[in-house]
């Protein structure tokens, strides 16, 4: 190997063991950021029906919007202090004190189609009896999760729907 090459391979060789070190060190920066121990992401709870979302993690950062339904699901995808950064089923983000929130599982039901409806069953699985049609929108309590099929409540329903058809519930995570 000729001496250009050599730097080059020496070159080359400093900035990948940077770039892996960096990496290293973002990522242990960010899980010391998770001040309470519990991985990020993860999904909890709206505890409250008057939950002010900020712009930032402090009370000096003005309220961007108001969430006014408790239980309503969202992620936790980040950690200050007592302060955690949330993403909701639409997308939208900001930060929330975390005594507001609530460990308590619950889930939204999606649809890909518009006007679709999800069917809620007696039992994890298709050949079940239809226990109900959940519409999209509707909040349930997650009861259990196993093999892609959750045990959900709600006002009026109990029953065993496709986990995909949830967001507030990682694919294939299980709940008991």
């Amino acid at each position: 190997m000729t001496v250009k090459w050599r730097a080059i391979s020496m070159v080359f060789s400093a900035a990948m063991l940077s770039a892996i070190g960096i990496e290293t060190t973002a990522a242990a920066k960010d899980s010391a950021l998770s001040t309470s121990g519990l991985p990020i992401p993860r999904y909890v709870s709206l505890k409250s029906d008057h939950v002010n979302v900020r712009a930032g993690p402090t009370k000096d950062n003005d309220v961007a919007w108001v969430y006014t339904k408790a239980g309503l699901p969202v992620e936790i995808t980040a950690e200050f202090e007592n302060w955690r950064r949330i993403r909701d089923s639409e997308g939208a983000e900001g930060w929330v004190y975390h005594s507001l929130l609530s460990g308590r599982r619950t889930a939204v039901v999606t649809m890909k189609i518009k006007g679709d409806f999800a069917v809620l069953y007696d039992r994890a699985d298709v050949q079940g009896n239809v226990a109900a049609r959940l519409q999209a929108g509707v909040v349930t309590q997650v009861k259990h999760c196993a093999a892609g099929w959750c045990h959900v409540a709600g006002d009026g329903f109990d029953g065993w729907i496709e986990q995909r058809r949830l967001w507030g519930v990682y694919a294939d995570e299980k709940i008991n």
